[in-house]
């Protein structure tokens, strides 16, 4: 673009206020915000009413906006209007991971129809410019894996729990009272907010889109002290890590479970609000990318990056579905867990290929073994409501 931008902001939470702030005193980008969408019209802001419009319609159908940034939570409502402002020529930022996990792959044929651009670094990872560096310096075939700490807000209450001996309701309850966690945290701490952004780290990383109903999510909500306690005798760490795994040259696979790390391993010591991804390759092995996941200005920063990428005229090429054979998803991948249960019948569920470890206790019972991936995504609706603790062994 030559031109200057005219951005049309829909949100000004705390993610759209910080843009807004950080756009008037950043000289890297002509940019301007010339209209504000939001939705509650008697909310106190520390803008001007007359700054605001609440008719979505007084930007997807002003011809001198020329961008729009989308940073609203309703993910329905956010497709309506990405949808709608691609078909207008118009392209888009958007920070909302949920509605791109599930609408991607639709977005990216409507991108190529209408020659519009989407961009969306900000809907993971925060300030960690993780999907950009895929795109653009992994776009080979040599990528074997990506695990990472993906949400702040489950990593906060698990930092605080094994750095301070937090119970997890405390640590829950802080997390809430310092901003990091709603007052319903199932997004979060169920692993849904680390699922939606893996399923658009593999789109670009693998070049396959694999809707999020088809992907194993499992959090840390059943998280009890007996599990903590395991977790310390064997000195690991439990965290929650979304796991992407390239199989062979035909297929990969990936999941969301808390996972017992070891010391010496990069996420181990990823802790409090941030994130970690660590990326694997066949020559380069592991590199190492960590950064505030969430938060106004860290957000609000990879939406600058993204609207001064833009003034660029850059768009996401998508370089693995062009140039490379479409990877199969697979579930039948064979991982090694731990599993806490305290009746019979809640472990009758699950039907492991082998046991190596297993213990019994009054109050408690767990094993440890080897199970296929496609077991526990048969569970996925079932395993919130089983008084059992999960979590993914990898040495």
């Amino acid at each position: 673009m030559n031109q200057k931008i005219n951005i049309g902001l829909f949100g000004y939470g705390v993610v759209g206020e910080s843009l807004h702030h950080v756009l008037k005193h950043s000289k890297t980008v002509d940019a301007g915000v010339s209209k504000i969408c939001v939705k509650q019209k008697d909310k106190k802001r520390s803008l001007a009413p007359n700054e605001f419009t609440f008719n979505k319609e007084d930007i997807i159908n002003d011809r001198d906006i020329n961008l729009v940034v989308e940073l609203i939570d309703d993910a329905d409502e956010a497709y309506d209007i990405v949808k709608r402002c691609l078909q207008n020529k118009k392209s888009v930022v958007s920070g909302n991971k949920k509605m791109l996990a599930h609408h991607l792959e639709e977005l990216i044929q409507l991108q190529k129809e209408t020659n519009t651009s989407l961009l969306y670094d900000a809907s993971a990872c925060g300030s960690i410019p993780i999907i950009r560096n895929i795109e653009e310096y992994y776009d080979n075939d040599l990528l074997k894996s990506v695990t990472g700490i993906l949400n702040g807000s489950s990593n906060y209450i698990l930092s605080k729990i094994f750095n301070e001996g937090l119970d997890y309701q405390t640590a829950l309850k802080q997390a809430q009272d310092l901003g990091f966690a709603e007052s319903n945290p199932s997004l979060d701490v169920d692993g849904f907010d680390s699922l939606y952004k893996l399923i658009i780290i593999a789109t670009h990383a693998l070049g396959t889109f694999v809707p999020p109903d088809k992907v194993l999510n499992y959090g840390i909500s059943n998280l009890q002290e007996a599990d903590i306690q395991f977790a310390k005798e064997k000195n690991y760490k439990i965290k929650l890590v979304a796991q992407l795994i390239k199989l062979d040259d035909e297929s990969f696979t990936m999941f969301v479970i808390p996972r017992l790390v070891r010391p010496g391993k990069y996420i181990y010591n990823v802790e409090d609000e941030y994130n970690g991804v660590v990326i694997q390759g066949e020559y380069y092995d592991k590199q190492f990318m960590f950064g505030k996941g969430a938060g106004g200005y860290p957000t609000g920063s990879a939406v600058l990056s993204d609207i001064t990428a833009r003034s660029h005229n850059y768009k996401y090429e998508y370089k693995k579905q062009k140039y490379f054979k479409r990877l199969e998803y697979r579930t039948d991948h064979e991982i090694e867990i731990y599993l806490r249960y305290k009746d019979i019948v809640d472990f009758s569920y699950f039907e492991f290929d082998s046991i190596s470890e297993k213990h019994s206790g009054l109050e408690n019972n767990y094993v440890v073994g080897k199970i296929k991936l496609s077991n526990l995504l048969k569970l996925r609706t079932v395993l919130p409501r089983l008084d059992v603790f999960l979590a993914y062994i990898r040495n």
